[in-house]
């Protein structure tokens, strides 16, 4: 692709990364959302997606843990089946209209989540030892299959879970959603980078410009902006591609 037909894309993958990480995301559904809008081809899209996904949650994970909100007790039940299940979701052979499917239920998904559940309810039941363990990595093993197999992080489920179940505060989610989204999406790249491998010289333009965005939204923080506005116009964005991709 000629390089100034990228500059459109660029440019809206620049606001969706400020907007996302603005409101404690990596943004790998909006990512999506975009370059399925500008009819990028499906496998090079989700393995893009992954790097950017790792770009932007990797100065999520950074900035909180520096901020002290970072709890690896949290952490470690979830990402100890979540990242071998999203190795083993990268490796599915899964091209074509299937893959399209799953991104247009993933991005479905995601835009629900975004416009009608974006205060998750106060649970708050308090599960405690084996239960909590338990219940942590059956959380992890679907969310890590799934990011995996989409090329989504798993992050925008998770923080809302663990809110409402009363594990972890806002900012404590935000971190544990960062650090989970990063190492998923790692894994998954990993096991779908030898068959649909991409240009380092491709992939730079996407993950400075990720990055950039990355910063400008983590500075500027949900308290600078209408949280709930961006949410329904993030929600919108990713309703209109997952009606893209399942529609055909």
């Amino acid at each position: 692709m000629p390089s100034i037909d990228l500059l459109p894309v660029l440019l809206c993958i620049f606001i969706g990364a400020a907007l996302y990480t603005s409101v404690g995301h990596g943004g790998a559904t909006v990512y999506t959302a975009i370059l399925t809008l500008f009819s990028f081809a499906i496998a090079p899209l989700v393995t893009l997606v992954l790097v950017m996904n790792i770009a932007a949650a990797a100065i999520a994970w950074v900035m909180y843990q520096q901020a002290g909100f970072l709890r690896p007790r949290l952490l470690l039940p979830f990402v100890v089946t979540s990242v071998p299940s999203a190795y083993l979701g990268g490796l599915l052979p899964i091209t074509g209209r299937t893959q399209a499917l799953l991104l247009g239920l993933a991005l479905l998904a995601a835009a629900i989540r975004l416009l009608f559940f974006a205060k998750p309810p106060s649970l708050d039941l308090r599960i405690r030892g084996i239960a909590y363990y338990a219940i942590a990595a059956a959380m992890g093993a679907l969310l890590g299959f799934l990011a995996g197999a989409t090329g989504i992080g798993g992050g925008i489920f998770l923080s809302p879970i663990l809110i409402a179940l009363g594990w972890a505060n806002v900012k404590e989610a935000a971190s544990v959603a960062s650090a989970f989204i990063v190492l998923n999406s790692i894994a998954g790249l990993i096991a779908r980078l030898p068959r649909t491998p991409i240009e380092p010289h491709y992939v730079a333009p996407f993950v400075a410009i990720v990055i950039i965005g990355a910063l400008l939204g983590s500075f500027m923080g949900a308290r600078r902006l209408p949280f709930r506005a961006v949410q329904v116009s993030l929600g919108f964005v990713l309703l209109i591609a997952a009606g893209r991709n399942l529609l055909g």
